[in-house]
């Protein structure tokens, strides 16, 4: 009878023990740092997916118009024609600014043929300027987001480990109070602990590998932004196209 008294009383024990480890009961019983700390990483997760959604969504975007564009400008047999088609692209399609670069850099050295400009820049240094700075511009915003994706995947297991040191700290404060190190009596303290660990590795995981993701759709972006930036320069420096330029060699 004794013994099943006190298997009783264990049991009952091991349940408060698991209901005081829930998550429920962990946000009933934060103190204003537990707070910070809990909403700072629901926060960096807010802004994460944040980014995570914008990239992928301009990714796709990018990946269904690029070489239409492209390839459209290029087959096109009159110059202001093609111009006009860039003209009439999304003021987010990156690849029509840098051929609209190019273009107006052509259009403005011409206008001012004879003047101290052309005399200190050539046709052909003249647009590779403009073509430079139009990609390093659109090459800078398809980092956006980037920044931030790094730094929470870098700083999230940190937040969530103060978390983590905070509930051992109420824990190990508990024992000495009372003298009693059970389950029962620091379940709660080590509970926090565990899910604020938790939810910084589950903030961090998916911002680092949406960073290497992006981070990498990215470098192959940029290697067509500098083919195509060659391919104008060529075009604008010379006045051929890229197949009759071709043809030539």
């Amino acid at each position: 009878m004794l013994q099943e008294t006190t298997t009783a009383t264990a049991g009952g024990s091991n349940a408060e023990a698991l209901q005081q480890m829930s998550f429920a009961n962990m946000i009933q019983h934060f103190d204003p740092l537990a707070w910070i700390v809990f909403l700072t990483l629901i926060a960096m997760s807010a802004m994460s997916i944040y980014w995570m959604i914008y990239n992928f969504v301009r990714n796709m975007r990018l990946r269904s118009s690029t070489d239409r564009v492209m390839a459209t400008f290029w087959e096109t047999p009159n110059a202001q024609d093609a111009i006009r088609f860039m003209e009439e692209q999304p003021k987010s399609e990156p690849f029509s600014k840098i051929a609209l670069d190019a273009a107006q850099a052509a259009s403005h050295h011409q206008r001012h043929e004879g003047s101290r400009l052309v005399e200190s820049l050539n046709r052909s240094e003249f647009v590779d300027r403009a073509l430079r700075q139009a990609v390093t511009r659109e090459s800078s915003r398809l980092e956006s987001g980037l920044t931030l994706l790094a730094s929470v995947g870098a700083t999230a297991p940190f937040v969530g480990l103060l978390g983590t040191v905070w509930g051992i700290y109420h824990a190990l404060i508990r024992i000495g109070m009372t003298g009693n190190a059970s389950i029962d009596a620091v379940a709660g303290p080590v509970g926090e602990a565990l899910i604020m660990t938790a939810i910084g590795l589950f903030v961090a995981i998916p911002a680092v590998l949406a960073y290497n993701f992006f981070t990498r759709a990215n470098r192959v972006t940029n290697n067509k932004f500098d083919t195509f930036a060659h391919d104008l320069h060529d075009f604008f420096a010379t006045g051929s196209r890229v197949g009759d330029l071709g043809a030539k060699r």
